[in-house]
């Protein structure tokens, strides 16, 4: 429902075929709550459209005169990040130029019909206008240059013979959106491949989640597989959420479960990295480690605060290394993080508090045994358990 003297969600339309825009601009301009406040039949024209009229979305062609489409999405990610709804004939599901485009940042894709071009877009208006909507309200951050962090670069992932079954131990999860799967990538190569199971959420259209684990399998030195409904979790496996399910997490026993829900988008996104969040928060709560990294929007910062509330270590991306501060800046607003930490830094803290967090019970059940047969020790155990504990976490 549209509400009542609501500002219009201002949309740039850049594409190098005229009808196309004429024909967009139609489609966009029959909804109350958004217009078309101008056209670009190229990049270079874009970027002085929008330095004067400031736009909410941007929808974007990729081949177009002067330069690609998706050259230009990347510099703009970098130097000017915006929600961008790319709609070309080259972005059909699977293709090498879809998942760049997600890589670079894009909020959604959609297929430009190959022929019919008025006809095609007719058909897909009510697509393009609720991903515009969706993309609109992901939110519009601050245009201020991101500082890069140089990427990591491992050699070929050196993995163990087959992930195994854990016993009720750590779970690790992260979530994403805008500029994500760069970042999961990182974070993945650099984890150990004894790691705990380990979910991931990115916000990411169906169709392109399984050649997004498929690519992440190549150089991570964990197994990386999408998700399937009532799998057990392994030690030394990653699970990416299916694009369009919710991914949550079940305990049965001392065993993780992997759970699929088709059920209502949550911060209009499905999967949802609330939804991950809340699950681990209640089947695994302190037992789990979470990161919220780069993305529009606020999708992940309520999870990771129920998260932090059940004794789990929780972590946010900090700004300098985000493509886009969003999630990562609710989070921390809302006290959710337990700390916030570059791009490159993530994986160790992962990891590491996933370690430390064996030994503390091992420690514990150490105690608690001595404290039974041995009482006349036991506080000086505790004693030395504790300073041991104490300079444990400071070398972390």
């Amino acid at each position: 429902m549209t509400v009542l003297n609501a500002p219009k969600i201002k949309i740039l339309c850049v594409d190098d075929s005229a009808s196309i825009r004429a024909r967009l601009t139609e489609i966009i301009n029959r909804r109350p709550d958004m217009e078309v406040v101008a056209v670009a039949s190229d990049p270079i024209i874009a970027r002085e459209l929008i330095k004067l009229h400031n736009p909410d979305v941007l929808t974007l062609d990729i081949m177009m005169p002067r330069m690609n489409g998706l050259d230009f999405l990347e510099k703009l990610m970098r130097l000017r990040p915006m929600p961008v709804v790319m709609i070309s004939s080259r972005t059909q599901p699977g293709s090498e130029e879809t998942r760049r485009a997600l890589e670079l940042g894009a909020h959604d894709v959609i297929a430009k019909p190959r022929v019919g071009s008025n006809t095609g877009l007719e058909a897909e208006s009510a697509n393009i206008v609720n991903k515009i909507r969706a993309a609109a309200a992901s939110t519009s951050l601050a245009s201020q240059p991101r500082k890069k962090s140089a990427p990591i670069r491992l050699p070929a992932p050196i993995r163990a013979a087959a992930p195994r079954r854990t016993n009720g131990e750590d779970l690790l999860v992260i979530g994403a959106s805008t500029g994500g799967t760069e970042a999961i990538r990182e974070v993945l190569e650099q984890l150990p491949a004894s790691s705990p199971p380990v979910l991931v959420v990115q916000h990411m259209p169906a169709g392109f989640t399984r050649s997004f684990a498929e690519r992440l399998n190549r150089t991570s030195p964990l197994w990386v597989k999408e998700a399937e409904q009532g799998e057990p979790l392994l030690q030394g496996c990653a699970y990416i959420a299916p694009g369009d399910q919710h991914l949550k997490v079940e305990r049965r026993g001392s065993q993780y479960f992997a759970q699929l829900d088709a059920g209502p988008e949550v911060n209009r996104h499905r999967p949802s990295v609330d939804v991950l969040f809340h699950s681990v928060a209640q089947q695994a709560g302190k037992r789990a480690r979470g990161a919220l990294l780069t993305g529009m929007g606020k999708d992940g910062a309520a999870g990771l605060l129920a998260m932090r509330n059940s004794g789990a270590f929780t972590l946010a991306q900090d700004e300098a290394s985000c493509i886009v501060f969003g999630m990562p800046r609710e989070a921390i607003l809302r006290g959710a993080a337990s700390e916030v930490a570059p791009l490159e830094q993530i994986a160790d803290r992962l990891a590491g508090q996933a370690s430390l967090s064996r030994q503390l019970r091992i420690d514990s059940i150490t105690t608690a045994r001595i404290h039974r047969f041995w009482p006349e020790t036991s506080a000086r155990f505790r004693a030395k358990a504790a300073g041991q504990l104490q300079r444990g976490q400071a070398a972390y």
